[in-house]
């Protein structure tokens, strides 16, 4: 038994399977965002310096949570795309791709949480100095 098109299913397993493993990533890293203020909490106390406000815990608290939505949403747009894909592959007529909107907005939001991330890191880092 052989299957038709199976180095397009194939290429497009793997691809599903990269999402997956960079979504999850993108989840552990906002679990370590959310829980960054253990270790300037440690960190302070240990060289006697302030820690953060409650509103840059808050902040971090934010931005590790939403981390870890986008990564649940990156699984989900890897799934539909996975689908579409698989279902275009398995179609004899030639398809539109589509518009991708959904990825650039992904794409975005995933940017501008990195911005957000950075800034809360330079303003605890500057907290912690003086």
């Amino acid at each position: 038994m052989t299957i038709p098109r199976f180095s397009d299913h194939a290429a497009n397993e793997r691809t599903f399977l990269a999402w997956v493993r960079t979504a999850i990533a993108v989840m552990a890293f906002g679990f370590l965002v959310e829980r960054f203020d253990i270790f300037l909490k440690i960190a302070a106390h240990s060289l006697g310096v302030r820690t953060l406000s409650e509103r840059g815990q808050l902040a971090g608290s934010i931005v590790g949570l939403v981390l870890i939505l986008a990564g649940s949403l990156m699984v989900l747009a890897a799934m539909r795309r996975f689908l579409l894909n698989r279902a275009a592959i398995a179609a004899e007529s030639t398809q539109h791709p589509g518009s991708g909107k959904s990825d650039m907005a992904l794409a975005g939001l995933i940017v501008l949480l990195g911005l957000g991330l950075a800034g809360y890191l330079a303003r605890a880092l500057i907290i912690a100095q003086g």
